[in-house]
């Protein structure tokens, strides 16, 4: 006879559902998983994710570089406006001529009203084959949405997006990576198969949802632009380093199970002119890696979802 677990009872005497720490995934190890097997050969799945943002000129800013003389906000916050329409002006194109010229696949985290924010930035992406992901419909937070707007937002979002593509966007980045608690449920709900915000692994994992099983998708807040250099305010290099030690565990790791690693670029950080020639390093160094494929967020997603039932 098997060893019997003595499980916590609750006050009818049966045993007590278990409470995990995240509501969406079962806790593992991830070493635990059942292991993935390769992509057309490669063990290292490079996702690169250019987030592409409409800051409102008529309202707060959603992340700053200059703060305000005497602590005295404005609106419009021109110098701050500024730093992201620079990145929409001069950044855009120097990632487009890079990854065209490297012939690489990318996604865009798309805030669907660039659409008629920035139509030319909207075209080139279009142009360039970039995979669009859902990204709200501006640069603002959704979590403390109220009622049924963040479901029509989502809504709204994505029709727009597939209005301009023609296709509907699999997959979503939460603004900010933030959600309320029925996010994914709604997600779901409008047929999105994968979302970045629970950046928990370094493997796709599968999300329950009031509406069927969800992807989470690898995403990054170690290797991102924005959490460097603008939250962690490091210097120039920072991210190259991270981004190196990073593949050196994966190329070790991998002989195991593969390893996806997300790449989060904003125009105005990582190719501004002072840091163009680092993103132009990490993805010589990427590509020079025998175990490294650059893919899309809908070609990860469908290489799991092949690999593993939600019941693996």
């Amino acid at each position: 006879m098997g060893r019997l677990h003595h499980l916590p009872l609750n006050a009818s005497g049966s045993p007590a559902r278990t409470v995990m720490a995240n509501p969406r995934i079962p806790y593992r190890f991830s070493t635990s998983a059942p292991p993935l097997p390769p992509l057309n050969g490669k063990r290292i799945l490079v996702h690169l994710v250019v987030n592409v943002e409409h800051w409102q000129f008529d309202r707060a800013m959603p992340r700053t570089i200059i703060t305000p003389p005497h602590g005295q906000g404005s609106i419009p916050d021109v110098p701050n406006f500024s730093w992201a329409d620079y990145g929409m002006r001069a950044g855009l194109p120097r990632i487009l001529d890079l990854f065209r010229a490297r012939g690489l696949p990318a996604s865009t985290s798309f805030n669907a009203g660039v659409i008629d924010a920035y139509p030319q930035a909207a075209e080139a992406m279009l142009r360039a084959g970039w995979e669009f992901i859902g990204h709200g419909l501006h640069q603002k937070a959704i979590q403390n949405t109220d009622g049924d707007a963040e479901a029509e937002m989502i809504a709204a979002a994505l029709d727009k997006i597939a209005g301009f593509t023609g296709a509907r966007p699999r997959g979503w980045l939460s603004p900010g990576l933030r959600e309320s608690e029925r996010t994914p449920d709604l997600l779901k709900a409008q047929g999105v198969d994968y979302v970045c915000d629970w950046v928990v692994d370094d493997v796709p994992n599968w999300m329950t949802t009031a509406h069927g099983p969800l992807v989470a998708m690898p995403y990054n807040l170690e290797i991102n632009d924005s959490i460097i250099y603008a939250i962690e305010r490091h210097a120039t290099g920072e991210m190259e380093k991270r981004l190196r030690h990073t593949l050196a565990l994966f190329e070790a790791e991998c002989t195991r199970s593969p390893r996806v690693l997300a790449l989060g670029l904003h125009p105005h950080l990582i190719s501004v002119p002072h840091r163009m020639h680092e993103l132009v390093n990490m993805v010589d160094a990427l590509a020079a890696s025998p175990e490294v494929a650059f893919v899309t967020g809908s070609q990860i997603c469908d290489w799991f979802t092949t690999a593993a039932s939600p019941e693996s």
